[in-house]
């Protein structure tokens, strides 16, 4: 069993990996000063404590991603502190950006495809993996390198997000893309092994802009897209596949028990047609389930 949380947290993204195998990952972070952001820290901070190892995950250099680490840090101290290594630089640098910066050059271990790390992918007899892994970015790709460049300039940061999976053994399979766009996802099809994933976060917060394209999608086939918080008039809304739109539904947690996604969101006034009612009532406001298929259904 696992819990993955994905907050509404406006423009930007932060979620959570509590794979109760002592072992708890946090994918992005967009906190700012307000009541909302002081219950994420709460909630964040009481699920750390209770796992013998924290790490937090950035996918790419850009402040709605970070916003708010300095927060994050006081509160629970990220010693596992994991992102692509970069050099960026902005005009406008933020205080988030800086100690973004502070904790990239001093704590950082740096995530490529098929990096392996202790207890984010290899298990020993102390404790089981947290069931994470990188699928991109390969460093040595003539395509990232060109977006590393960009980067490292200042000219934009999307395309040096990583592709992170989280899978449960004999169950679902999570997929975050980070900011990627479209053109640079066709561009490396063909150089990202790809498979049936149950569950993926569309890219860049669900916008046209990082429109998850056809030759990811045939191989990904995934069950549920989740499209996050752009504006509506921005958002690319996957015809033919099953949705949750993060606009609409608020956080959503999804509780992965053997072969089943349970699903909840905390609007109360939320529905889904296309998930099955299996009773489940682990949190609030319980919208539905899935079972995960392991044969593609294209």
């Amino acid at each position: 069993m696992s819990t993955i949380k994905s907050y509404s947290v406006g423009n930007g993204d932060m979620f959570y990996v509590n794979s109760n195998s002592d072992n708890f990952s946090i994918i992005d972070c967009c906190l700012n000063e307000d009541e909302s952001s002081d219950n994420i820290l709460k909630e964040i901070s009481s699920l750390a404590a209770q796992n013998g190892v924290c790490r937090f995950i950035c996918t790419h250099p850009d402040d709605d991603h970070f916003r708010g680490i300095k927060r994050l840090d006081e509160s629970i101290e990220v010693m596992n502190f994991y992102c692509v290594n970069n050099q960026a630089v902005k005009s406008d640098e933020t205080e988030s950006f800086t100690y973004y910066n502070t904790l990239r050059d001093t704590r950082a271990f740096y995530i490529y495809k098929g990096c392996r790390r202790k207890w984010m992918n290899l298990g020993d007899d102390e404790r089981a993996t947290a069931g994470i892994s990188i699928l991109w970015p390969d460093v040595d790709n003539e395509h990232f390198k060109a977006a590393l460049a960009d980067c490292d300039a200042g000219n934009s940061y999307n395309n040096t997000s990583a592709v992170i999976q989280y899978s449960l053994e004999g169950g679902a399979t999570v997929m975050w893309l980070g900011d990627l766009e479209t053109e640079f996802m066709e561009s490396i099809s063909d150089s990202i092994n790809l498979q049936k994933t149950t569950v993926v976060f569309a890219s860049h917060h669900g916008r046209a802009s990082g429109k998850i394209p056809d030759s990811w999608l045939e191989k990904l086939d995934p069950q549920i897209i989740v499209i996050g918080e752009a504006p509506s008039r921005h958002l690319h809304y996957y015809t033919g596949y099953k949705t949750i739109t993060q606009n609409s539904c608020g956080d959503l947690t999804m509780d992965i028990v053997d072969d089943k996604v349970h699903f909840y969101v905390s609007n109360p006034g939320y529905t889904h047609a296309g998930l099955t009612n299996m009773g489940q009532s682990a949190f609030d406001n319980y919208i539905g389930s899935i079972t995960v298929e392991t044969e593609y259904t294209l």
